[in-house]
């Protein structure tokens, strides 16, 4: 286990894995190793347990996006390079044997609610917060936030997110279909907890038959997706407006954007 960046505990036969990368969990590349580190421990570990709840430490965020600086370094094969690790990394949360719970509080945003999709099921505090602000910095959500957004959200209110960059409060998350449940403040981790009881009670082989269907069944059409959002995204990297973008959020001042 990666003490610096994430860690697990495990309760019964559930468990806890926590990101760790204060004060925003930003999902900076070694924040993403230390969680495909802790997911390939609990693989060898899968006898033991039944479910996996993925949290943020502290009190401002499940995970708010990507290590913003990191982008003014790339170019488009460095770009190409991390996002196909990124969609590794994703991609072994999301098809972990056993149903993986988002306790998710504060901010989740950018990477941070691409990283929530990942989640089988998703349950929210009520003062959480959503979006996709990648527009600000001249990209869009390049870690799967596309492709698997498509399953939860009306084609015209995704388009809204991602062209506007507008943050959603947890109630319209729900409404939306982005997550599952809402509850009170300090409470996603105990709701969690109560839901992966459920499911341990359950008929394991139907779980993990379950699973495994409804998630190849996406994966047909998820893999253009990915694949699409990669070659666009990277390509966006050679242009100033997105190291504009990001330059001016570094700075703390409005971007001067030449496209557009």
């Amino acid at each position: 286990m990666d003490q610096k960046r994430a860690y697990y505990e495990i309760r019964g036969q559930v468990a806890i894995v926590t990101m760790d990368h204060p004060p925003m969990n930003a999902l900076d590349g070694a924040t993403k190793e230390a969680l495909a580190k802790v997911f390939t421990e609990l693989d060898d570990q899968r006898e033991k347990i039944r479910a996996v709840i993925l949290r943020g430490s502290g009190e401002k965020a499940f995970a708010a996006g990507a290590d913003i600086k990191s982008f003014l370094e790339l170019t488009p094969d460095l770009a190409r390079r991390r996002l196909s690790r990124s969609h590794q990394i994703y991609s072994m949360i999301e098809n972990f044997q056993w149903p993986v719970i988002g306790a998710i509080h504060g901010f989740c945003l950018g990477g941070g609610l691409e990283l929530a999709l990942c989640c089988d099921i998703r349950y929210a505090e009520e003062t959480a917060k959503f979006g996709f602000p990648e527009v600000n910095l001249s990209v869009f959500p390049g870690n799967g936030g596309i492709a698997r957004s498509l399953f939860h959200l009306p084609l015209g209110k995704l388009k809204e997110l991602v062209f506007t960059g507008e943050i959603i409060s947890a109630q319209e998350a729900f409404s939306l279909g982005l997550i599952e449940k809402v509850v009170s403040p300090g409470k996603s981790l105990e709701a969690s907890l109560e839901l992966a009881a459920k499911i341990i009670e359950k008929g394991s082989l139907g779980i993990l038959a379950g699973k495994k269907v409804i998630n190849r069944a996406r994966d047909l059409s998820i893999q253009q997706g990915l694949e699409l959002e990669t070659e666009l995204w990277a390509n966006l990297t050679a242009t100033e407006d997105m190291k504009e973008g990001v330059r001016a959020f570094i700075e703390k001042r409005k971007p001067q954007y030449k496209c557009g």
